[in-house]
């Protein structure tokens, strides 16, 4: 797996303006049945993909929080909003609340996050690769591809299927 993500970024940087070729044509011109390809092709990565082996989305970025993210892992943890944001957040250049550092501070050393339970948003839908309308979100999923190896492969399934 360190191999494999150690040569991520290369591979994703190599792959990069073929994507981007591609993912404007889908824009353009999704297919019809889009949805149901990708949740296909997702769903069938992910019985290849243990999430726990990586964990590189928790290592190498970080989730925005949602105002309702806050209220839910602040309850999660007894404190007040404002305090769960001065302990963990900081405001972003878009004032988004995000982490104050990366790895995550919720990520253990076995991979495992310690408030999977009532984690963001942002790490329920990762790598959005199931997202209905996903041709509107190809500026994140160009960025995923470096980051999450689930993803690169699921890209590249979906431009062989999709011509």
């Amino acid at each position: 797996m360190q191999d494999l993500l150690k040569n991520l970024p290369k591979q994703a940087k190599d792959k990069h303006n073929e994507n981007t070729t591609f993912f404007k044509k889908l824009k353009k011109k999704p297919p019809k049945q889009l949805d149901y390809i990708m949740q296909e092709l997702h769903d069938a990565e992910f019985k290849r993909t243990d999430c726990l082996e990586c964990a590189n989305c928790c290592k190498t970025t970080g989730p925005l929080f949602t105002d309702k993210d806050v209220e839910r892992i602040a309850k999660h943890f007894k404190l007040k909003p404002q305090r769960f944001i001065e302990q963990f957040l900081r405001t972003d250049e878009d004032n988004d609340y995000v982490l104050q550092s990366v790895p995550c501070t919720f990520l253990g050393a076995d991979n495992y996050c310690s408030i999977y339970e009532v984690r963001p948003k942002a790490c329920r839908e990762f790598p959005h690769t199931d997202r209905k309308k996903f041709q509107q979100i190809s500026n994140l999923t160009i960025k995923n591809v470096a980051i999450c190896p689930a993803a690169f492969n699921i890209v590249e399934e979906m431009k062989k299927r999709i011509k």
